[in-house]
């Protein structure tokens, strides 16, 4: 599980990159929450908790494609 600020709009069903260190990866935003409750869109500013498919630190960026 990864824990993101967003600076725009992300949406369940939308495809992301993950980039830092020797990771660099893209998946699809099946499961996304905030305060532990399930959600379907976020907006710039919100906390939001990702499940990712691969190992993520701290200060990797994330991108919407």
């Amino acid at each position: 599980v990864a824990v993101i600020e967003l600076s725009d709009v992300l949406k369940a069903g939308e495809t992301i990159r993950i980039v830092g260190g020797e990771t660099d990866f893209t998946q699809t935003v099946e499961s996304m929450e905030i305060e532990h409750q399930k959600v379907e869109k976020a907006k710039p500013g919100d906390l939001v908790g990702l499940k990712v498919e691969q190992k993520v630190r701290e200060g990797y960026k994330v991108y919407k494609i």
